[in-house]
């Protein structure tokens, strides 16, 4: 991959990301939580594709594992950002296989998590 298009790649996940983090917040604003924590998700998942691009210069994984994601691309998670990451990864599940829905949490559930998933967010988004 050419530093012009590892740029382009990057831009793209960091740009969508964003867009998904907004939706995030305003469908768990709308209490529409289980939704808006796999738009979570979706950031955070996002957010790690543009860094393993930007950290190895190669096309990320189809895959919503955000521990092996972070994994590929170098990078070492504490493991209280790990613990948030994999409930977060909880609604990347429930989003796309019905089998597995259990209870969404309840509205101030729902915000402490997209806060907590902001929090890693922002993390993330100083290793860029």
């Amino acid at each position: 991959m050419t530093e012009m298009d590892r740029a382009k790649h990057v831009s793209y996940w960091r740009n969508s990301a964003s867009e998904d983090l907004a939706a995030a917040r305003d469908l768990v604003i709308r209490r529409h939580v289980r939704h808006g924590l796999f738009f979570l998700h979706l950031a955070v998942e996002k957010t790690m594709k543009g860094l393993l691009v930007q950290m190895t210069g190669t096309v990320p994984p189809k895959s919503h594992d955000l521990v092996q994601l972070a994994q590929k691309a170098g990078i070492a998670i504490p493991d209280d950002r790990g613990k948030i990451m994999l409930r977060i990864s909880r609604y990347c599940m429930e989003g796309r296989y019905p089998d597995r829905w259990l209870a969404p949490p309840d509205a101030e559930a729902a915000r402490a998590l997209l806060a907590q998933g902001e929090e890693v967010l922002e993390w993330l988004g100083r290793k860029f």
